[in-house]
């Protein structure tokens, strides 16, 4: 099957369909770039993403990926990125292999197409040529032969007529025999004409256009396979990144598949576990004890009739807040307790917020007081919060990490030690390699002078002295809460017995000032100077262990109130704040406005709002 011979008159059908085999290898080329855009783009898309979602450096996000099923995400991010790699492998190499390569070929197709056709066309113009010679010939030798018979048709008609001369018939035919000359003359011209085009037609369709269409159809045969090449190539290529693409699949399901639900558990314990103790039993307090005094408002023995042991609480109250001035414990032990004042829309004569008591409101004497103090459980988390609200007003966050539950504080300064032996490491090695440096000089003086690098390593040791000295003090805090840890239930036991024996010896003493007395009579500034010394000689080490309480709810200050008395707050109309400690039926509320900021509020002037999960939730209005 030949072109040259099947489509020897199809030339002009040949040249457009060469011309649409051209065409359709473009369009197959616009595709792969178009192709390798979009792999482009899927790839900068990806990689985009994976960014996006990377944990920030020094930031909570990179804390948070300590957990194994962050871990894995991050893993799958970075798979991703690698799958992105290799689109962008997948976009070069289509460019490289078939998109510069069609366009090449493309140019030299065109090229080639451009010089058969014009080899077609000048043997077409050459055979046309020759046709219109062979017509020229032809036409000539029928105007002569027509000629030459009119001549001779002239010639007999004269040498018919009698009237003609000689000399006329003479002349007409000798004209008649040129004209027969003439005649035989086209005759010869249009034979060898003929067979001279015959020639060159029968070598224009045997031999010229066969060779012409066929190198036509070698080209268009080569366009073909060439195209069914470049496909190949363009699956090979998407072929050859599928084992990598794979592997980064089977990392993202290698990373799914390390997920341990129990080890983030865990990890959740170690970050959030504070080492306390969860709270015991809360004793009954009794408030029918003041209708139970009958002899006297200051007698200490009637009292002592009805109430019960005094005793400081279960393991989690095993600690007393002691306050060491004076003044400030008998603020603590006469403002919070006092009635609250009612919010301003009521009547009563003492609606002025945190004003003074009603005139036929009686104080009570202050040993009575004092009991209530010592069994009021609620009110010593007020006493503590409000000394470690003092302490973070006046500094930052302590160097040891005091202001953390026991387990937290172990694990910074346990970090803390981590960090300091790094750096200590770290100007190890560079000692190391100054003193080697040093050691190079003095066997090659010309290398440098040793004496340049005693100022350096000076530096060094000193850094390293007082890192060391760092580590030291950061060891020893660390070894005191890890020695705390393990007994520290033990130690709120003994504590409570402790305390509960020093409550018996301080009202014992109250008892025996009120005896003591030329009247028989109790004086409230010897027991008041008693408290003080239990309170504050005994339990004072104690005080900044504890931790801020946790909030139980949230509250909306309904009225503007000015806390003018120790433990009390301010705030105003509307300020949203933390509970910490709701109402124990005295009509206070303890609320924290900020981690260094808390104190008591009436209730009546609040709205509160408990979590649904905490203990005895309600809502107070």
């Amino acid at each position: 099957m030949s072109w040259g011979t099947e489509l020897w008159d199809q030339f002009d059908n040949l040249e457009k369909h060469t011309q649409w085999g051209i065409d359709i290898l473009e369009k197959y080329i616009k595709f792969v770039k178009e192709r390798t855009e979009i792999e482009l783009n899927y790839a900068k898309q990806l990689r985009n993403l994976s960014k996006k979602y990377q944990p920030k450096k020094n930031s909570k996000e990179e804390e948070e990926y300590k957990y194994t099923a962050c871990k894995a995400f991050l893993s799958t991010l970075n798979e991703m990125n690698d799958y992105a790699g290799q689109h962008e492998v997948i976009s070069e190499n289509m460019t490289s292999q078939i998109t510069v390569d069609l366009m090449r070929y493309v140019q030299e197709l065109k090229q080639e197409r451009k010089s058969n056709f014009h080899d077609g066309r000048k043997a077409q113009q050459h055979i046309e040529t020759c046709w219109k010679q062979l017509e020229s010939s032809k036409r000539r030798f029928e105007r002569d032969c027509k000629e030459a018979d009119r001549a001779q048709q002239y010639f007999e008609k004269m040498d018919a007529d009698i009237n003609v001369t000689k000399a006329d018939v003479e002349k007409a035919r000798q004209q008649a025999q040129i004209r027969h000359q003439m005649a035989e003359d086209s005759k010869a011209d249009y034979s060898s004409t003929l067979q001279r085009f015959n020639q060159e037609q029968w070598e224009y369709y045997h031999t010229h256009i066969p060779n012409i269409f066929q190198k036509i159809q070698e080209m268009e045969e080569r366009r073909i396979v060439r195209i069914g090449e470049s496909m190949k190539t363009y699956a090979e290529v998407d072929r050859q990144v599928i084992p990598i693409i794979g592997k980064c699949l089977d990392g993202i399901v290698k990373a799914a598949e390390s997920i341990n639900q129990k080890n983030d558990s865990q990890l959740v314990v170690e970050a959030y576990k504070s080492g306390f103790e969860p709270p015991g039993d809360i004793e009954f307090e009794d408030y029918t004890q003041p209708m139970k005094r009958t002899v006297s408002d200051n007698s200490l023995s009637s009292a002592k009739e009805g109430k019960p042991e005094l005793k400081f609480g279960g393991k989690s109250r095993g600690k007393l807040w002691p306050f060491i001035k004076k003044n400030k414990l008998m603020s603590l032990l006469t403002s919070p307790h006092q009635p609250p004042p009612p919010p301003p829309a009521s009547a009563s004569p003492s609606a002025v917020p945190n004003g003074p008591q009603s005139p036929k409101q009686q104080k009570e004497p202050l040993s009575h007081r004092f009991n209530e103090f010592m069994t009021s459980k609620p009110k010593i988390h007020c006493f503590r919060s409000l000394k470690r609200g003092l302490s973070l007003k006046l500094g930052a966050t302590p160097e040891d990490f005091s202001n953390l539950p026991p387990e937290q504080r172990r694990k910074k300064l346990q970090q803390k030690v981590d960090d300091l032996n790094k750096e200590i490491q770290k100007e190890t090695d560079q000692r190391d390699a100054i003193t080697k440096m040093k050691d190079v000089y003095l066997k090659n003086p010309q290398m440098g002078d040793p004496a340049s690098l005693d100022h350096k390593l000076t530096e060094v040791t000193q850094n390293i002295e007082k890192l060391r000295l760092e580590t030291q003090k950061f060891e020893a805090w660390l070894a005191e809460v890890e020695g705390r840890l393990p007994a520290r239930s033990e130690q709120a036991r003994r504590q409570s017995g402790m305390y509960d024996g020093q409550t018996h010896q301080a009202v014992t003493n109250c008892a025996q000032d009120r005896e003591s007395s030329p009247d028989g009579s109790y004086t409230e500034e010897q027991s008041q100077e008693r408290e003080l010394k239990v309170l504050a000689t005994d339990f004072d080490d104690e005080f900044d262990d504890e931790e801020p309480l946790p909030a139980i709810g949230t509250c909306k200050a309904l009225y503007t109130f000015e806390g003018q008395n120790e433990g009390t707050i301010s705030v105003t109309e509307g300020e949203m704040l933390s509970v910490i400690e709701e109402d124990k039926g005295d009509g206070w509320t303890r609320i924290r406005r900020s981690e260094d900021e808390e104190g008591y509020v009436p209730t009546s002037y609040v709205e509160v709002y408990l979590d649904k999960n905490a203990k005895g939730a309600k809502t107070y209005i």
